[in-house]
């Protein structure tokens, strides 16, 4: 291919990552084209019901600085404390993320975000062509049929250098591995999840509000809970996390087994009924289900999404196609890690694409770089998982959360925690994980017997630390 075709490039999928690719490969003098199998979001609205909120961290916002985007998403994102813990009292408790508000995570809409940077892919100068299923590829001639979903007409244009973001469930994906085999491996949780929705105060009846709810309805104030939080209900083996939105209202989302891990565990195949799903709710969730006057409709009428990772041996097809995001390595999403994830893969490759012509070194040289970060980021989101079900309110796990901030404090230049090496660095993902290991190790040494901080021998601590763990790289 030559460098001078190598600046026509199609991408397939205008989703979140998508869009942001189409953004970075226009601004840097691209043409783009991308077939999207949805409807236009910003015209017909964006399908609901199966989305789990975004959390934009520090990865995610360098995606959208270097777009240019960062101020254009900010009023629509909504900060992130730390984690609120239900427990089944409705007692609540907030772990903090980092060490103040300088370290945070951000909700955001997905629809809103996905609408704004479909807006600003075509102000950069990308053209998006909605409704346009990807139906097959003719990989010798280079060209791609496309099925109109208004009419179901099929019609074939050139495909030039093809770019997959189109998801877990990606169409170039599997045109690719009708030519070779990229050694896909889905691995499924087990668990399933479920969208429900707590809406803004304003819409709450009186009746189902405490006192101290009434008063701030009255006052105008526009959520039902802390605003500025991840709220989750830990419950053993499966949980409700709440996400907040810019305009007032959570994002509920119920992570359950899909069939029962023991005799009466709950599971979503033991939930078929409004009975059944009303005793669940009132039973292990019964602070939040005030704050949800649908939730017994959107349970019955919403789809069950889902969990599971996707591993590829092989994410190109020479120089002539590549996936990026979801649709090379989709991840569980108990990182909040999916999108940022994606966006640093846009970042990458864009930058990658801008200094070299030849597709077929600039494909493998994204994929040697990325997979090994990829990987890292989808373990860790498993390990996160259990870790927010059945570990935050675990005495052991909180002694060990306590201990790791004072040596973080202590040591600032050799002790970060996993979670914001992850979530407030760009380190590279295996780093972080192969950092937190060690530092996991040494914690557990540290208070092994120990029922309380004053236990810990801080001198010890200090000193294993500095013979123990090297200096942290620069952040990035």
């Amino acid at each position: 291919m030559t460098a001078n075709a190598s600046r026509d490039i199609t991408l397939i999928g205008a989703g979140l990552v998508g869009a942001l690719l189409a953004t970075l490969l226009a601004q840097r003098g691209f043409r783009v084209r991308v077939f999207e199998r949805r409807p236009d979001p910003r015209v017909h609205g964006f399908i609901g019901g199966r989305s789990i909120n975004l959390a934009l961290a520090e990865r995610g916002w360098h995606g959208l600085r270097v777009a240019g985007l960062s101020d254009a998403i900010t009023p629509i994102a909504v900060m992130m404390r730390g984690r609120m813990i239900h427990d089944t009292a409705g007692n609540t408790n907030l772990q903090r993320y980092g060490r103040d508000d300088s370290e945070v995570i951000w909700s955001v809409s997905r629809g809103q975000l996905n609408c704004a940077l479909i807006d600003a892919a075509e102000r950069a100068g990308a053209t998006i062509h909605f409704g346009q299923r990807l139906d097959a590829v003719d990989w010798p001639a280079s060209r791609l049929r496309l099925q109109d979903d208004a009419d179901g007409r099929l019609r074939e244009v050139d495909a030039g250098l093809l770019v997959g973001a189109d998801g877990a469930g990606s169409a170039l994906r599997q045109a690719m591995q009708q030519v070779r085999d990229l050694g896909e491996r889905m691995e499924g949780l087990g668990h399933g999840y479920k969208e429900l929705e707590i809406p803004p105060l304003a819409q709450l009846p009186d009746v189902a509000l405490t006192p101290t709810l009434r008063e701030a309805k009255a006052r105008g104030e526009r959520f039902a809970m802390e605003p500025n939080a991840l709220h989750i209900w830990p419950r053993g083996s499966y949980m409700c996390i709440a996400l907040p939105n810019a305009e007032g209202s959570f994002t509920v989302t119920l992570f359950l087994p899909s069939t029962p891990l023991s005799g009466d565990g709950p599971a979503f195949s033991r939930l078929g009924t409004r009975e059944a799903v009303e005793q669940f709710f009132r039973r292990d969730f019964a602070d939040a289900v005030p704050l949800m006057p649908d939730y017994l409709e959107d349970f019955l009428r919403n789809p069950t999404g889902l969990l599971a990772t996707l591993y590829l041996d092989r994410w190109h097809l020479d120089g002539r196609a590549l996936l990026v995001g979801d649709a090379a390595h989709a991840i569980v999403p108990f990182h909040g890690q999916g999108m940022n994830c994606g966006f640093e893969d846009a970042v990458e490759l864009a930058d990658l694409l801008a200094a070299d012509g030849d597709a077929a070194a600039v494909f493998a040289e994204f994929q040697r770089r990325r997979k090994p970060n990829s990987d890292a980021i989808a373990a860790m989101a498993l390990d996160n998982y259990v870790e927010m079900r059945d570990r935050v309110d675990d005495p052991d796990y909180l002694l060990m959360r306590e201990l790791e901030r004072v040596l973080a404090a202590r040591h600032p230049l050799r002790y970060l925690p996993r979670y914001s090496l992850v979530t407030f660095t760009r380190l590279p993902y295996a780093f972080a994980r192969e950092r937190g290991e060690h530092q996991a190790a040494l914690l557990r040494e540290l208070v092994r017997g120990k029922a309380s901080l004053a236990e810990v021998d801080l001198a010890a601590a200090d000193a294993a630390v500095e013979t123990r763990l090297e200096l942290l790289p620069a952040r990035g």
